[in-house]
């Protein structure tokens, strides 16, 4: 790697409340030199009073982020690229990483909030309850980019497991269709959040019986997450045995 060069960080922005940024994100943008952000997608109030030079990547193609990085980082400036939510997810780093390796460039990835948890904790859900749902799915329905077969949202539900699903609010009909095709119950609980933690920030609840209506009344077309599945729903019953008096640990005898 090139030594001479500060590595060019993958930072992850959180779901958009620029409070939900980790301390050490916040540190590297207030030091940057060159940020580069989708503004389509980033709260742009993360980047407000940084002494950086911004460029928004919402209308370039990869060969032009690129170009701009590597030019900065040969300069011995700190440059930083700023995704949505964790970049980890669905944050296209992959290739620029390649890339960079084929430059000598060294990278480092710091992680964020994904928009998943934003919207669990949106709707106060923990998305695994004991005996009822102890797997968390991270998904999208396949369009412009399809998903191999195997995962596709129909065998994947037949898994039963809570499932957050990106990008994919504007095929609610789609989705719908798969899960039920699936396996999943008409009555199992769906929540679509818009935006969340933004100041606009919509929910709005379901199942998979009325959910797609909903949406299509709500206008809600994009930067959306689906939650899905039984630990959205009510049951008072499920409680963990971590707290429960009469289960023993390490810590403490039960009763």
């Amino acid at each position: 790697m090139n030594n001479t060069c500060s590595p060019i960080i993958f930072l992850g922005a959180g779901p958009g409340d620029p409070d939900l940024i980790t301390v050490k994100g916040r540190r590297l943008l207030d030091e940057a030199d060159v940020i580069v952000y989708a503004g389509s997608l980033v709260n742009p109030v993360l980047v407000d009073g940084v002494r950086a030079e911004i460029h928004d990547s919402a209308g370039m193609d990869l060969d032009g982020i690129m170009a701009l990085m590597v030019k900065a980082a040969r300069a011995g400036k700190k440059v930083v690229r700023l995704h949505t939510g964790d970049p980890a997810i669905y944050g296209a780093i992959r290739e620029q990483m390649h890339r960079l390796d084929r430059e000598n460039i060294a990278c480092e990835v710091v992680p964020g909030v994904s928009s998943a948890l934003a919207a669990a904790a949106a709707v106060k859900a923990e998305l695994t309850v004991p005996e009822l749902t102890q797997s968390v799915i991270f998904t999208r329905q396949a369009g412009r980019t399809p998903v191999p077969e195997r995962e596709s949202l129909q065998n994947l539900a037949t898994i039963q497991a809570s499932m957050c699903i990106f990008l994919s609010v504007s095929m609610m009909d789609q989705v719908v269709g798969e899960l039920l095709a699936g396996g999943y119950p008409a009555a199992t609980p769906v929540a679509v959040v818009e935006k969340a933690t933004w100041p606009e920030e919509r929910i709005v609840r379901g199942t998979l019986a009325d959910i797609a209506g909903q949406v299509q009344a709500s206008a809600i077309r994009k930067t959306a997450m689906i939650l899905v599945g039984p630990a959205l729903g009510e049951n008072d019953e499920a409680a963990s045995k971590l707290y429960d008096a009469g289960f023993s640990h390490e810590y403490r005898s039960g009763k």
